[in-house]
């Protein structure tokens, strides 16, 4: 905006109030799109996240051991879901071995005592 007269001031912040509405709506936009483009994968994707080949996964898709959703021909990932899929398959330190069996066993001491 260049100078202006004083009698253009309510013209003036009309149209800077209208512009930083129209820019404030383009950030809401791309932060959406940011924030939401990485909760669905493609099988590349997820073949990435999860160092597994492609056909691995369709093996897996199939068998039903991985989660997945299909719409049309194509198959999506949730990422989350991947990742707790991962997680789920975390193996027990000896230590972690030993502390459940020595719940499980004292659950049974007491039991037993009633």
């Amino acid at each position: 905006m260049k100078n202006f007269k004083f009698e253009q001031l309510p013209e003036v912040v009309t149209k800077l109030y209208e512009r930083i509405e129209s820019i404030e709506k383009i950030l809401e936009e791309k932060i959406w799109e940011n924030d939401h483009k990485d909760l669905l994968l493609s099988i590349s994707e997820a073949s990435k996240l999860l160092h597994l080949s492609i056909s691995t996964i369709y093996t897996k898709v199939c068998r039903r051991e991985i989660p997945a959703s299909k719409q049309g021909k194509r198959l999506y990932f949730d990422k989350q879901e991947l990742i707790d899929w991962i997680k789920s398959g975390k193996r027990k330190t000896n230590l972690e071995l030993e502390d459940r069996s020595d719940d499980y066993l004292n659950a049974k001491k007491g039991f037993a005592r009633k």
